[in-house]
This record gives structure tokens, C-alpha cells and sequence, in this order.
């Protein structure tokens, strides 16, 4: 019986026609990012601010063979990247370029498919996922990203840069909310941080590893 009715169920959302969607503007997770030429691997933990459009990155990871860890502040609408040390609770301020990007499925994405992640033989055993691939803003590239259907909740996503070529985020451990709000702030000793006026060229999500590491 059970398995009649979770048939049916199941039966009834794939009838349905996915829709573009937008994920929860406050996330808290973790994640994994890896490269098309294998020259970079990281994990980290993640906080998302769609609203105040923060995003907070605790990370561990290797660079061309070298292991690092790595905790930075991105503030988009200050335009300001803060990468903070807490082992001697002092924090570099560098300027941040580029717009930031929601965890959205463009209107005008594609979708390719969905299916069930797992089994669809009994209850709990499978995730039921969308794929939708599209552009990336100004024309920079594509994407492709798979989310749930219920919740939109960021499960992989693929897209491509200059300096990596293709790049994978694979999401996982997500909770919908900011469990402690103070991580997307920059901690008191980080207030005598100085951003050297003309001495460093601004950067971007990706380029934060180039230059660190």
C-alpha cells in the first residue's frame, strides 16, 4: 500500500512541468569544488546571505599540490573581501570586484531533466532533482546546476572560467537559515583592517585562490 501511494505521488510531480527557481535566501552548508585541470580541491564550510548578499567561506583545500586552509568574508555591497586569521586574530581588507550571484535558475535556463536521485522503491529513499543548464551573466560562459524540485535547494552545479576551466560545486548538509548571524560580519579585531588604496588590484570569487595561494 505504501508503495502504491508513494507511486502515485511521484507519479504526480513528475507529471508536473519544473519551473525556474530561486533557493533559500539564507543558507548554511558545506561544500566541495573541484577543477576540469585538477590543480585545485576544496572543502568548505558556507554561509549564504542573498539579502545582505554575504557569503562566508571556512575552507580547507590543496593548490597545485600545496594544502591550505583558508576563512574569508566576501561583503558584495561594500565590495570588500576580508580574509580573516583567526589562529592570530588579525584580517587582510582587499577590494572585491564583480556583482553578486544569487543561487537562482534563470528564467531563461533550459531544463534537461529530471529524476531520482537514489531509489523510488519505498519512502526516504530517493531525492527528486532538476538539471537546467543556461548562460552565465554577460554571456561569461555556461552553467549547468541541479537542484530539488522542492525547495530548490543547490545540489551541484557546473560552470566554466578562464583560469580553471571547468569547475564543480557539489552542496550538501544544507540548512535553510543563518545559524549564528555574527559569522557574516567581520569579527571585532578585523575593525583596524585597512584597505591599501591602489596597491591591489581587485578581486573576484575565483581569482581569491590565484592570489592566496
Amino acid at each position: 500500500m505504501q508503495l502504491l501511494i508513494l507511486s502515485c505521488l511521484l507519479a504526480g510531480c513528475l507529471a508536473q512541468e519544473p519551473r525556474p527557481c530561486s533557493s533559500p535566501r539564507l543558507l548554511t552548508g558545506a561544500l566541495t569544488m573541484s577543477t576540469q585541470k585538477e590543480n585545485l580541491w576544496v572543502y568548505a564550510k558556507y554561509l549564504y546571505d542573498a539579502m545582505g548578499q554575504r557569503i562566508r567561506l571556512m575552507e580547507l583545500g590543496t593548490y597545485e599540490n600545496k594544502t591550505f586552509s583558508y576563512d574569508v568574508l566576501l561583503l558584495y555591497r561594500e565590495a570588500t573581501v576580508y580574509e580573516i586569521h583567526r589562529h592570530n586574530r588579525t584580517c587582510n581588507k582587499r577590494p572585491l570586484k564583480g556583482d553578486f550571484q544569487p543561487m537562482v535558475i534563470p528564467k531563461d535556463a533550459s531544463l534537461l531533466g529530471q529524476v531520482i536521485l537514489g531509489s523510488s522503491s519505498g519512502p526516504g529513499e530517493g531525492l527528486l532533482v532538476n538539471t537546467w543548464t543556461g548562460d552565465l551573466p554577460e554571456k561569461a560562459g555556461k552553467f549547468m546546476s541541479t537542484v530539488t524540485e522542492f525547495g530548490c535547494i543547490p545540489v551541484t552545479t557546473v560552470l566554466h572560467t578562464d583560469q580553471f576551466g571547468w569547475v564543480m560545486f557539489s552542496y550538501f548538509d544544507n540548512v535553510i537559515g543563518i545559524l549564528d548571524p555574527q559569522e557574516l560580519n567581520p569579527p571585532a579585531y578585523c575593525q583596524h583592517a585597512v584597505m591599501k588604496a591602489g596597491d591591489e588590484e581587485p578581486v573576484d570569487f575565483f581569482s581569491l585562490f590565484n592570489n592566496k595561494h
